[in-house]
């Protein structure tokens, strides 16, 4: 509670020196970019609302959720829930016209864990050639980068980008990145050097290997676990009336080999792979959006077997406009309906004593309504059912139950 109270006492600090030095009328709302044909997934950062005041410097934005469900397994509930997942503040500043700060700072869990997801310095040399330090959020797949809530339909975060994939997974380091535009063609690429995972991606309470373990080590932020680099690059091509693909990886050596000159165990390497693509289905103006990412790593022998080598998951969406017109007073606004279809596996493979299948598996389908007052605000009610089969891959638990939630940029 002492770092949240730190936290929001410089944030009131920045905002009073800025009422300060200019009239309230000159508060002033910059929009997020909306040219959705010529966005990328990589102009995520940079593609929100901001609120700049005046000639104050910085600006600043967020965004809020909070939801409620009512879920059960089996047949047996918890009942009624309530929860705030996540707060998360935009503060960005242009140094000069090529020299650009942001900053996205979380507040998770109705404020229990403060994150640093991102604070960078960009410098632009060239639409080709921009360095960019810091705090990045490494471009494996497309949700990573592009994960704020008011833009999905649905109150959950797609559980194979969150729990085989470590959703918001973000690193010191530095590194390249650049976009060029071609009649109705957009490519950009991104390659960053960063620290990264270590050995608790299989030493953790899962009891499995579980890549979100490493986001819990606050140490990646100070120093590398093991002294090698973590590799993350991405390259995307967008047709504006098409969409956009993009094909991205990360890989690097996870496990401390070497300490004080002295030889520990080998090398052990991390590789993951993922695809993800958007598109509008003409006429009907469907928007699908989906992802999928392939884990590879080596697992010391002297691990069991309910550790994976293998993993994969994914997801897409379908999210259909039915109805576009001022509704209660609000101009524009849209009412949805949305399905996603998702499926993570944690063990890709097979016993070695019987050569049949290993579970740990994961798919669910998710039914969804959702009303946009405005492009930035989404009310959102999902039906969630879900099937998990353990790692002996007995019969699958059966999880369903409804979700309401509200997400908003401010």
């Amino acid at each position: 509670m002492k770092s949240i109270f730190i936290f929001f006492l410089l944030l009131v600090s920045l905002v009073q020196s800025g009422f300060a030095q200019v009239d309230s009328t000159l508060f002033k709302r910059t929009p997020r970019d909306t040219s959705f044909q010529r966005s990328m997934n990589m102009d995520a950062v940079y593609n929100r609302p901001f609120l700049s005041v005046g000639k104050v410097p910085a600006v600043i934005g967020g965004y809020v959720e909070t939801d409620y469900s009512y879920i059960g397994t089996d047949g047996v509930t918890d009942g009624h829930s309530f929860r705030i997942p996540r707060l998360t503040v935009f503060i960005a500043s242009t140094v000069q016209r090529k020299i650009k700060f942001l900053s996205e700072i979380e507040l998770e869990e109705g404020g229990r864990e403060i994150n640093i997801e991102f604070a960078s310095l960009d410098f632009s040399f060239n639409p080709l050639l921009n360095l960019r330090g810091g705090v990045i959020m490494n471009p494996i797949g497309a949700f990573n980068q592009n994960h704020d809530g008011p833009k999905w339909e649905f109150v959950e975060r797609p559980v194979a980008m969150t729990q085989i994939l470590p959703a918001t997974w973000s690193n010191v380091g530095f590194g390249l990145y650049g976009k060029q535009y071609s009649n109705s063609w957009a490519f950009g690429y991104e390659l960053y050097l960063t620290n990264g995972f270590d050995e608790s991606i299989i030493n953790n309470g899962q009891n499995k290997t579980f890549l979100p373990a490493s986001k819990a080590t606050a140490d990646r932020f100070e120093e590398s676990s093991n002294g090698q680099p973590l590799f993350t690059g991405k390259f995307a091509v967008r047709k504006n009336t098409v969409g956009e693909i993009g094909i991205s990886y990360m890989g690097g050596i996870y496990n401390k080999f070497r300490e004080d000159g002295l030889i520990l165990d080998d090398k052990r390497r991390l590789h993951v792979t993922a695809v993800d693509f958007n598109t509008v289905i003409p006429v009907l103006k469907t928007y699908v959006v989906g992802e999928w990412a392939w884990v590879n790593l080596n697992i010391p022998d002297t691990y069991g077997q309910q550790f994976g080598r293998s993993q994969q998951g994914g997801f897409v969406d379908f999210v259909q406009p039915v109805l576009r017109r001022t509704i209660f007073g609000f101009r524009n606004s849209v009412f949805n309906v949305a399905c996603r279809l998702e499926y993570g596996d944690w063990n890709v493979g097979s016993f070695k004593e019987t050569g049949d299948s290993i579970g740990d598996n994961f798919w669910a389908v998710v039914p969804a309504i959702s009303f946009r007052p405005t492009p930035q605000t989404v009310l959102r009610f999902n039906y969630r059912r879900e099937w998990q089969r353990d790692f002996l891959n007995n019969p699958a638990a059966n999880t369903g139950g409804i979700q309401f939630g509200i997400s908003s940029y401010f």
